[in-house]
């Protein structure tokens, strides 16, 4: 997904996601109509989120409603329980295919993300995090949405990235398998079974990521 503003100028309040865009001013391919609608509509729900918006705060187990699912857009609710489409195979950042299908049976948490996404690298922490602690049951993959594999590679090594992170620049048919996207970070979380058990549009807390998993496990 394709944007007219450079991300990094976008004042983007934090916990907000971040409308999908590229971050560098070199020339764009002509975007289509449905790019550049899917990006107006992300700048809008932005502004329309901000006092609900999920931040990084830590996260109050013993608060009123703390178990309770953490909030993200309205679709995202539609999309739980139905079978997540792994028939797709992309690159990852050193050129290699890999099969989504091929993880099938462990725990997915696929995660839409950008190199010049503020929350998204909010969250590379926990994921690392998570992948290290679940190493035997759950696989993140870290679907950079438009970002080049020369990019990825040093932002990778940068945060010790230890999950694939897969190169999903012109591949907006994974995008609309897993959308709406309406901006990044977006987190589907899949079970052993093929099926999605929840969606999160929006920066999200390691606790809150954790508790879904465990109940998957």
């Amino acid at each position: 997904m394709q944007d007219d503003m450079n991300p990094a100028e976008l004042d983007q309040p934090e916990g907000e996601p971040v409308p999908t865009g590229e971050s560098t001013p070199e020339p764009e391919a002509p975007r289509s109509r449905k790019a550049v609608w899917l990006a107006m509509g992300a700048v809008a729900l932005a502004l329309g989120l901000i006092w609900v918006a999920p931040g990084i705060e830590p996260h109050d187990e013993t608060a009123p409603g703390a178990q309770a699912d953490f909030p993200g857009e309205p679709e995202d609710a539609q999309a739980a329980g139905q079978a997540a489409n792994l028939d797709f195979t992309l690159k990852d950042m050193h050129g290699v295919d890999v099969q989504l299908a091929s993880f099938k049976g462990k725990v997915i948490l696929l995660n839409f993300w950008a190199t010049w996404c503020g929350p998204c690298r909010a969250e590379i922490p926990s994921l690392v995090e998570l992948q290290e602690q679940y190493k035997d049951d759950l696989v993140v993959l870290g679907l950079s949405v438009d970002d080049t594999a020369d990019k990825l590679l040093p932002y990778a090594a940068e945060f010790k990235m230890n999950y694939p992170v897969l190169v999903g620049n012109g591949r907006e048919d994974v995008q609309e398998a897993f959308g709406p996207l309406f901006g990044i970070p977006v987190s589907v979380i899949i079970g052993r079974d093929g099926v999605i058990a929840k969606k999160h549009s929006g920066i999200a807390t390691k606790e809150q990521i954790e508790r879904e998993i465990k109940t998957l496990l």
